[in-house]
């Protein structure tokens, strides 16, 4: 199975629409590798440069509702290209957040409190993601970990590699 995690790119902010993640205009691109370049081209974040900040990440944590707007798996699919595997939210928008899984990647769901801890471990993070028991790990100014859930069909997508692969295996 594939290993989750990575060095961490924090968006502290609500409400981050799929606009923001990858703008309409580049919905035209025939391949996912065309989308690359412009992930989160869009986002307004104080000291945030798209360009600069998403070399190298393989975890985006951020706040509530993420992947909000449209239902495009294009979304996803900028994520992937850039080696982001994984997603971690309060919420996420239902569209995008089975879009992740139908990827084969996790979007993991955390309280408040356990977000708040993942915010406060400074500019180096590094995350890692353990989906048979369902443990967070982060690596920072101190270390923390934490638990999430998933069902068990969100967890047999991501463990076959999304949903093609799934429905290989099943059907």
């Amino acid at each position: 199975m594939k290993t989750f995690g990575g060095p961490a790119l924090f968006l502290d902010r609500n409400d981050i629409n799929t606009d923001e993640i990858i703008p309409a205009k580049y919905l035209t691109e025939n391949s996912k590798l065309a989308l690359k370049p412009f992930i989160l081209e869009d986002l307004k974040l104080p000291g945030f440069d798209p360009v600069r900040d998403t070399q190298g990440v393989g975890v985006v944590v951020t706040r509530s509702n993420f992947g909000c707007g449209s239902s495009r798996e294009h979304a996803v699919w900028v994520f992937e290209v850039n080696d982001i595997n994984v997603v971690i939210g309060e919420s996420f928008a239902r569209i995008f957040r089975q879009n992740m899984f139908n990827c084969g990647m996790p979007a993991i769901e955390l309280g408040k409190d356990d977000l708040d801890a993942l915010f406060g471990l400074g500019d180096k993070v590094e995350i890692s993601i353990d989906i048979e028991t369902e443990t967070l790990t982060a690596k920072g100014n101190k270390e923390i970990a934490c638990g999430f859930s998933l069902n068990s069909f969100d967890k047999d997508l991501v463990k076959a590699g999304g949903w093609l692969a799934y429905a290989d295996k099943k059907y």
